[in-house]
């Protein structure tokens, strides 16, 4: 664990010291604003600047005086977990005028602030690089006027400017994920899981509206996330005669016993004519033409409220780091720059690329050049797009491949949100590629047993909103059973297995890997996808489930926090799953805003320990009134959660008490979150693709026999690719005692946890985003589309 007073953190070139920094809010608010705030406050602080909060956006920096405050390190505490902004935003039309931006000018120049670091959507940013490139010329007409001296011109010659994304459209060009998008799934999927039950109950439709004007992100995400029956989105407006093909999609849906069904329709919605179609044009026609009872609901301004989901505390902190990193390295010839996420990795983009290209999205639309407008938005929402089509629209049996293959897929391990959706993902593809499709229940221990039957496109419908494992899981290792599993497979002539599953599920892999030496049954293509709470997969920087996971954690944490309110300071030691993985004990530190957080990748003693509590004793003398300490349940055998809370309750004497807290299998159940339901859809989708494509290479008179290496697969996201790798390689990247892999990407996020909770450390910068250009097409191997 890092000491408060370890070594001090950059190189020189690096220090903040001198500079000052302004952080605003600007346009619509979104989830994950504050997360970000209190990063760049902090982050600044720590390098030694002095920074600013800019209240009201744009205009409390043209209004000055009380609006541009110094930013303290407890001005940012308690806000990792409100939603909306703290330091308030609102559209000005006066800054859109040239006197406005002078005054805006004056009120910086005065507090000496030449580096803005700007939250909000393109419009917000477009404003900012207007006023950075009219900064020289506003200060000549500042010094004409005798506002300011004349020695001020080159004193503040060059205004920095950073810009992060905060919108829960998603509807900015060059970043995977802008910030509060995530959170404004959930909101969605809760109203839709809440609104199943109740079509359910009375045989309903229920056509919903959701956000997006003009980028249909939202919608078609969510469609996807709950297996809807049809969505409407501005990007791809339906073919002319869609009304009969939506009807007859529904009619043919409740035909087959289904008893409610899901529309999802973008504010923005237009139809090829540019018509705009809404939720109640829709409801009046599927009542007109099948007398189906509907219903609408319109979510609005639901979306944009609640506390943010962990993905968006995480992205916020991240960027809001990566900002001030950012800030610190630019010249005066630097561009203006967009902080944004990549797969999995921060990047640095040219600002006006980014708003050129999402403008163009527009412009595409405009003219009904659709198919464009598709693939501008990038090929996260172009592989949505697909997906969805492909599970969601049953292709007539007339219509379908027929390959003859035999495809059993089966769950492995313990259970995680979002196999489920991986699975049926999984049956509906590969129907589609014209394969029979297996279940197996039970993992390995139902698959010697024989427990293997068909599974059928409707069997899985409803799959993707349940959490645990509806085929069944265990934990058994095929080894000991590989004779009688060899038997099955050829009882019912499998020609592929598809695996969802844990470090249980990579094992078994690589066991039936070396059971073809002796089994030609096992000479088959066969693939795993990672799903797992605890993230402990070689191979892969996410797992399916862990977001999930995470999700739990840091909801209880804000929980926990909240019943101190108003009592005496106290400090709560909450212990998380993982097996030895410190994964959920680290993120979820981050994404809750916990002082400390022990696990077992990086040892400590009572020498830290001890620093620990004179650090947490430190700050409770101050303002905070509340302490957070995770500990990984495996992190060390001798201090137990019960021996580091003890420990706190003695030293803290006086000063706070304490509190213990484990997790346990709250962790593991609930309703997978977006992101993993998403995350395992896409996945497994590719995952079959790649089946399908090595059954065709593999096949000779009939029979399949594949033994090469890569043929008996893990696919993962490796930073921002997603990557087929033949398990057998992975073998020397893996800590087989402690199920591990020996090299974890989330170790250099701890940093960042320990700067945020006012740790000295050592920060690694050479991680930190590199400006690049934005691509218009990405290589498809380089296609994470990890962010859904």
């Amino acid at each position: 664990m890092s000491q408060p007073d370890g070594k001090k953190i950059f190189f020189e070139n690096l220090s903040g010291a001198g500079k000052a920094i302004a952080v605003l809010t600007s346009g619509g608010d979104a989830q994950g604003m504050n997360a970000a705030v209190r990063a760049v406050v902090r982050m600044g602080l720590y390098v030694g600047a002095k920074v600013y909060f800019i209240r009201e956006g744009y205009q409390g920096m043209v209004d000055g005086g009380d609006n541009i405050k110094e930013a303290s390190w407890e001005s940012v505490s308690s806000m990792l977990q409100v939603g909306g902004t703290v330091i308030g935003s609102a559209r000005c039309k006066e800054f859109r005028t040239h006197e406005g931006r002078l005054k805006a000018a004056h009120n910086l120049v005065q507090r000496g602030i030449t580096n803005l670091c700007v939250i909000g959507g393109d419009g917000s940013l477009t404003g900012a690089n207007l006023f950075r490139e009219e900064w020289s010329g506003l200060l000549g007409e500042l010094v004409e006027q005798g506002s300011i001296a004349a020695d001020a011109v080159q004193k503040y010659s060059a205004l920095h400017i950073v810009g992060m994304v905060g919108s829960i459209d998603n509807d900015f060009c060059g970043t995977d994920m802008t910030i509060g998008t995530d959170s404004a799934l959930h909101r969605i999927i809760e109203v839709v899981d809440a609104i199943m039950t109740t079509a359910q109950s009375h045989q309903r439709t229920f056509v919903l509206e959701v956000m997006g004007r003009h980028c249909g992100y939202l919608a078609l995400v969510s469609a996807l996330a709950c297996g809807a029956d049809w969505v409407l989105i501005p990007e791809m407006p339906p073919e002319d005669g869609w009304e009969d093909k939506m009807c007859q999609k529904l009619s043919a849906t409740r035909s087959r016993g289904t008893r409610l069904n899901i529309i999802i329709v973008a504010e923005g919605a237009i139809d090829r004519h540019g018509k705009s179609i809404t939720s109640s044009y829709v409801k009046d026609l599927v009542v007109r033409c099948l007398g189906f009872d509907t219903r609408v609901t319109i979510l609005g301004h639901v979306q944009r409220g609640g506390t943010p989901s962990a993905f968006d505390r995480i992205l916020a902190s991240r960027m809001g780091v990566e900002a001030v990193l950012a800030l610190l390295e630019t010249t005066a010839n630097t561009p203006a720059c967009v902080v944004s996420l990549c797969g999995n990795q921060s990047v640095r983009l040219p600002l006006m690329e980014c708003v050129q290209m999402t403008q163009e999205v527009q412009k595409a639309m405009d003219e009904k050049r659709f198919e464009e407008a598709v693939r501008l938005r990038g090929r996260s929402f172009e592989n949505n797009l697909k997906t969805y089509k492909l599970l969601a629209h049953r292709k007539p049996e007339s219509e379908l491949p027929t390959s003859n293959f035999n495809v059993a897929v089966l769950n492995v391990g313990a259970p995680a949100a979002g196999m489920n959706a991986a699975v049926r993902s999984a049956v509906r593809v590969g129907i589609s590629e014209g394969h029979k499709m297996f279940a197996v229940s039970d993992g390995f221990e139902g698959f010697y047993k024989g427990q293997i039957k068909e599974i059928k496109w409707a069997d899985v419908g409803g799959w993707t909103g349940q959490g645990g494992s509806l085929l069944g899981t265990k934990r058994t290792l095929p080894a000991k059973y590989v004779d009688k599993i060899a038997e099955q497979m050829r009882q019912h002539n499998i020609n592929a297995l598809l695996i969802v599953g844990g470090f249980e599920a990579f094992e078994s892999l690589l066991q039936l890997y070396e059971a073809r030496a002796t089994y030609e049954e096992f000479c088959v293509p066969m693939c795993m996808l990672p799903a797992t709470i605890s993230n402990n997969v070689p191979g892969t920087d996410l797992s399916i489930g862990a977001d999930t996971a995470l999700n739990a954690i840091v909801e209880t944490c804000d929980r926990i926090k909240q019943s101190a309110s108003g009592t005496k300071r106290r400090v709560f030691i909450i212990e998380t799953m993982g097996g030895y993985c410190g994964y959920l004990a680290s993120v979820g530190g981050l994404a809750a805003g916990a002082d400390a957080a022990y696990i077992y990748e990086e040892p400590f003693d009572i020498r830290d320990l001890q620093a620990n509590v004179e650090h947490l004793t430190e700050k409770m003398k101050t303002s905070i009134q509340r302490g957070l300490v995770l500990r990984n349940e495996n992190c060390n055998e001798n201090y137990t959660t019960d021996f580091i809370y003890q420990l706190y309750s003695e030293e803290g004497k006086g000063v706070f008490d304490s509190r213990k807290n484990v997790l346990g299998h709250m962790q593991q159940g609930g309703a997978p979150s977006p992101f993993d339901r998403n995350f395992g859809t896409k996945i497994s989708a590719k995952a079959m693709q790649w089946v399908t494509r090595k059954l065709v290479e593999t096949v000779r008179h009939g029979r399949v026999f594949a033994n090469s290496d890569d043929s008996c697969c893990l696919l993962g996201m490796r930073r921002r690719a997603l990557v087929f790798q033949p398990v057998v390689q992975l073998k020397d990247e893996t800590d087989f005692v402690h199920r591990i892999p020996k090299e974890q990407w989330w170790l250099k996020l701890r940093p960042l946890m320990k700067i945020l909770a006012k740790y000295k450390t050592s920060y690694d910068v050479s991680d930190s985003g590199q400006l690049e250009h934005i691509v218009r097409n990405r290589p498809r191997e380089l296609d994470a589309s990890v962010a859904m």
